[in-house]
Order: structure tokens, then sequence, then C-alpha cells
């Protein structure tokens, strides 16, 4: 019975965001590899989706939860791991005494120069084998469909 039913599954269906998804996935794949091979090896997938929700001035950690739309305790144990690594650290908000600030250690501003560095490698890969005409119009495609339908910025996306 499992056979049969194995054998007649329809395929998935081709949309542009099963394509948008796997683009995604190889970026992120690529950036991480890179940035292992650069010394990170501390780097993860699930890693750098925190970091790159966190502001080069610091970002206080409730916002992390709404920014990445993943559970409280799920950005508490990203933010637990990369403070054990020196990463980031917690420091108090000056606004309000019983929220924290996660802020980059000195550790993790040098790699976000890395990183910066990577991104820009990256797009540099990408530019070559798409062409310059091809990847602005890609930059640009993406850029529009990141604005919600009535064109207006929905603000600061942190780091």
């Amino acid at each position: 019975m499992v056979k049969h039913l194995d054998e007649n599954t329809e395929a998935w269906p081709d949309h542009v965001g099963w394509r948008l998804w796997q683009a995604s996935r190889a970026w992120q794949a690529a950036f991480v590899a890179a940035m292992r091979d650069a010394g990170h090896g501390w780097m993860t997938e699930a890693r750098a989706a925190l970091l790159g929700h966190i502001g080069r001035r610091g970002t206080p950690q409730s916002a992390l939860i709404d920014r990445m739309g993943i559970s409280k305790q799920a950005v508490q144990q990203l933010v637990d791991g990369l403070e054990g690594e020196e990463i980031i650290s917690r420091v108090p908000d000056p606004d309000d005494r019983r929220a924290r600030i996660v802020v980059h250690t000195q550790k993790g501003r040098l790699a976000l120069r890395d990183a910066d560095r990577i991104k820009r490698e990256i797009e540099q890969a990408y530019r070559a084998r798409l062409g310059t005409d091809r990847f602005d119009a890609l930059k640009s495609a993406l850029e529009a469909l990141a604005l919600p339908q009535d064109g207006k910025n929905p603000g600061d996306r942190g780091g």
C-alpha cells in the first residue's frame, strides 16, 4: 500500500517562492562556509540569522524575538551560545533597567568585518555568474519584492 502511494505522489509545484528559498539557502550556505574558512568555526546558519538582526550599535533582545519570528526560548539559546563564544554580550538598556541590549564584542566586530568582506565576495561571484545587467536587475527586483504592496519601506532590518 505504501509503495503504491509513493509512486502516485504529485510533483511539488514550481513557483517563485521555492526558487527564492533555494537561492537564499545557497547564499546562506556559501556565507557560513566562507566564514568558517575565515576562522569563525562557531558560525552556523542559525547564528548568522541572529547576527543579521543585531544592529551595529546593538539591539534590545526583545526586538530580536520580533525580528526573527521565532520563540523567546530559541532566541535566548542563540544569544547564550554566541555570548559563550564571546561574539556578543548583553548590556543594560539605559532606557529600561529590566531590559538588555545585545551588542557585539571586539571579537564580534572582527567577525562583522570578515562577514562584510565575504558578503561582497559572494556578490562579486554572483555578478560574474549573471553578468552586470542581470545582477543589477535581480537586485532591483528583490528590492521591489521586499517592499510591502503599498510601497512604503518597512523600516530598519537591523545590521
